[in-house]
């Protein structure tokens, strides 16, 4: 789901959790939702993902969200991406 979905998600309530979670060396968002979780998405449709914990959060603040559980099980600081 897109920025501005998960915007509008909060203002109305929809969402009550919000997790940033570590894969490899970038970082995720998926919303909580009584019908499940949501990963957040860039416009063309792709997992939106940040590079370091701090961009990560400042979004979910921006998002009017003041709080979030951070799950860094696979969290691999050094790891390199693969070029595609």
């Amino acid at each position: 789901m897109d920025e501005r979905m998960l915007r509008a998600m909060v203002a109305a309530g929809a969402i009550k959790n919000i997790d940033i979670i570590a894969s490899g060396a970038r970082f995720h968002v998926e919303a909580r939702t009584p019908n499940g979780p949501i990963t957040a998405e860039t416009l063309k449709g792709k997992v939106k993902t940040w590079v370091t914990l701090d961009a990560a959060a400042r979004w979910v603040r921006a998002l009017g969200v003041g709080g979030a559980r951070v799950n860094l099980t696979h969290w691999q600081p050094g790891q390199r991406e693969l070029s595609v």
